[in-house]
């Protein structure tokens, strides 16, 4: 079968990087995985966790508990250096890597359209050889056939109001991943919550936080050209905004074991990124901005039970330019990385680099279109893509994330 690499982080400038990789063997399966984006935070105490968020205020000045600038200070971080440039610095004694050392604070207009624009090529050269995978770990289903991407019509916000584009700085540059707003159970009609992949916020095993995290939901929602959009303003890029991670959690597994071409925690490669808007805002939540939000199910069917599955995201890697939303829609399948870790759902589709931690929408339980799974890993040669099932793990980062803002109005 075919190699694997990071389908779904993207970066433009200097030349590829090679990574090496943890190998990993599956059921029939002879080939490598690798990543679609990049990973969050981990699910910890939600009060914990809401000592250490940070904040901006009316002014656009940045607010950051005192507790938060003393730990960063041992690690010799000025917070007030940080929006003049100092987050560049991706030393790794001070890269801040637990779950309680989230910071994101907003730097306005730091995701300009360029910028935006910069993080759409995706990095080349991830790829491993097909021989680097090999045995049997699991349930795995035969291959699908390659289920070609069709692009959304124009005017996404009509057509996939709850997608949009997560853009973040990593040492590697700037990168990009997909994502969807989904339902806050602690404020219904008023959500801030964001879906995406773990990889997308966090590097995993050999890395923390990645830093500057923000969704544009709807991102080029009329659909412009890569011509057109090179002289297209702010307004028009981002239509309904850019929304900053202000927190955001991903499993233990991938803080853990996550790796850049999928690894031991591709099957919790996930995360809940709750954002606030970079200018303050005119009182309304995500979810009023777009008029939209998922419901995310936790008990979907056994995969023989589901139906049709579709996946939305922004592929960037050839022939894609990143610039374009599209779907692809088939019936999933089962493929196992590590026989102890859950199996993850497969289907055909030739989304490529930048779809990374697009959701998956499929009949929930309920018989209503729920969010089941996103966009984590997928072949080099883009014929098919995984995510993982969404289990008691995704409930619990879900759940912990709505609990630490249910007090906000």
């Amino acid at each position: 079968m075919r190699p694997i690499r990071p389908l779904f982080t993207a970066r433009r400038g200097g030349s590829p990087r090679r990574r090496t990789s943890p190998v990993f063997a599956a059921v029939g399966l002879a080939t490598v995985l690798a990543l679609t984006a990049t990973a969050c935070d981990s699910g910890g105490d939600a009060d914990a966790a809401a000592q250490t968020s940070a904040a901006s205020v009316g002014d656009g000045k940045i607010q950051i508990p005192d507790d938060i600038k003393d730990r960063l200070k041992e690690r010799g971080i000025d917070i007030d250096k940080w929006k003049g440039g100092e987050w560049k610095n991706w030393d790794k004694d001070d890269w801040l890597r637990e779950a309680g050392d989230y910071i994101n604070p907003i730097i306005k207009d730091l995701w300009d359209p360029d910028r935006m624009r910069e993080a759409e090529d995706p990095d080349q050269g991830k790829g491993v050889d097909e021989n680097d995978l090999s045995g049997d770990q699991g349930v795995t289903d035969p291959e699908p056939a390659p289920v070609e991407a069709q692009a959304v019509p124009a005017g996404y916000h009509e057509n996939v109001p709850e997608a949009g584009k997560v853009f973040f700085d990593s040492p590697e540059g700037t990168m990009v991943c997909s994502a969807t707003v989904v339902e806050d159970p602690a404020h219904p009609g008023k959500s801030n919550l964001v879906w995406t992949a773990g990889h997308c916020v966090h590097a995993g095993a050999k890395g923390g936080w990645y830093r500057n995290i923000a969704f544009v939901p709807s991102y080029n929602d009329s659909a412009m050209s890569a011509t057109e959009i090179a002289g297209a303003t702010k307004e028009q890029v981002a239509p309904y905004g850019v929304w900053w991670g202000n927190w955001a959690q991903t499993s233990d597994q991938w803080i853990e074991q996550g790796g850049p071409t999928g690894g031991d925690g591709a099957s919790h490669d996930f995360a809940v990124i709750h954002v606030t808007p970079e200018k303050g805002g005119d009182g309304k939540s995500l979810e009023e901005t777009v008029g939209s939000a998922l419901p995310v199910d936790f008990n979907a069917p056994a995969v023989s039970e589901v139906g049709d599955i579709t996946a939305t995201g922004y592929p960037a890697a050839k022939p894609f330019d990143g610039e374009t939303m599209y779907q692809c829609t088939d019936k999933p399948g089962r493929l196992s990385i590590v026989r102890s870790n859950p199996t993850m759902y497969r289907i055909g589709c030739t989304m490529t680099g930048g779809s990374s931690g697009g959701g998956w929408v499929a009949t929930g339980s309920d018989g209503a279109p729920a969010l089941v799974s996103n966009t984590s890993i997928g072949p080099v040669t883009a014929g098919w893509l995984a995510g993982p099932h969404l289990g008691s793990e995704a409930k619990g980062i879900y759940d912990a994330v709505s609990k630490k803002y249910a007090a906000q109005r």
